[in-house]
């Protein structure tokens, strides 16, 4: 009886590493290697193409910073809603 059950240990790993071995066969073939290729090829293409999409955002940002600082209009003064700048510079309320 043990040995059935070593046998059946036995032809489970080796089905297992037939399997492996013919699924990095197949990755190492020229129409395997093509196809990884072409895969990170796109993907660097996509990645690319959003690199220059958030830089081209990014300019015009930019862009209309430029354009409200050369208008003469000074900023608009930022207000937080409470308190007084001084007070909480020193990290006081106000009240």
């Amino acid at each position: 009886m043990k040995r059935l059950v070593y046998l059946a240990i036995g032809a489970g790993v080796g089905v297992a590493a037939v399997r492996r071995v013919s699924r990095a066969a197949s990755k190492l073939s020229p129409s395997g290697l093509a196809g990884s290729a072409g895969g990170a090829i796109s993907g660097v293409r996509g990645s690319i193409r959003d690199f220059i999409d958030e830089v081209r955002i990014g300019m015009a940002e930019r862009e209309i910073e430029l354009t409200d600082a050369m208008s003469g209009e000074p900023p608009a003064p930022y207000s937080s809603g409470t308190g007084t700048g001084a007070a909480r510079k020193n990290g006081r309320s106000a009240s």
